[in-house]
């Protein structure tokens, strides 16, 4: 009977680990759709590696118990079975939620990759934007320090008005382009 109460008394620790770590796995979902510019992959690895620790204590103890029901150990009476085969039903339910939390740790790293990739991605178009809105002023600087004496804007009396006119409207419909397409 004190080896029922001690196993009793460990797989109840396991189902209080097993209520912890799901209240970890889901402060961790959270932070992975949340609107936070922070990066929770170190602690879904670190939660990922508790789980494989505690699967690694959950299972063998699982294996045992199934021992001790099937009669493979003499000094155990056989009518003490109902009461080893509580505490396998609840063995069997904490691998169960064990196997359920290491599915839930890949999904949550898998979603958390796949929010760091849009961030990224949303990251570039307005890199990329800008940098075509910034490429005007630059292609009409590049043509004009060639230093040509024969570009007819040159004499005109309002021609280097009009050019940075050009320029700033060119760039003000790149930008409103832009931001219509969600890039800025």
């Amino acid at each position: 009977m004190a080896l029922y109460a001690i196993l009793d008394h460990v797989v109840d620790g396991y189902e209080v680990a097993a209520q912890g770590v799901d209240v970890d796995i889901q402060e961790v979902e959270r932070e992975v759709f949340s609107d936070d510019d922070n990066n929770p992959a170190r602690r879904i690895y670190k939660l990922e590696r508790e789980v494989l620790d505690f699967q690694a204590a959950a299972a063998p103890l699982a294996l045992a118990v199934d021992e001790i029901l099937r009669g493979q150990f003499a000094v155990i009476p056989t009518e003490l079975n109902e009461y080893f085969r509580d505490v396998h039903d609840h063995l069997r339910r904490v691998n169960g939620r064990i196997i359920g939390f290491r599915e839930l740790l890949g999904s949550a790293l898998h979603a958390n990759l796949t929010q760091v990739s849009i961030r990224q991605n949303e990251d570039m178009r307005k890199i990329s934007a800008w940098v075509a809105i910034l490429a005007v002023p630059t292609m009409v600087a590049g043509i004009y320090g060639m230093n040509f004496e024969d570009m007819p804007e040159l004499r005109w009396r309002f021609g280097y008005p009009s050019v940075l006119i050009l320029i700033a409207v060119i760039c003000l419909l790149l930008y409103r382009r832009f931001r219509r397409a969600g890039w800025l």
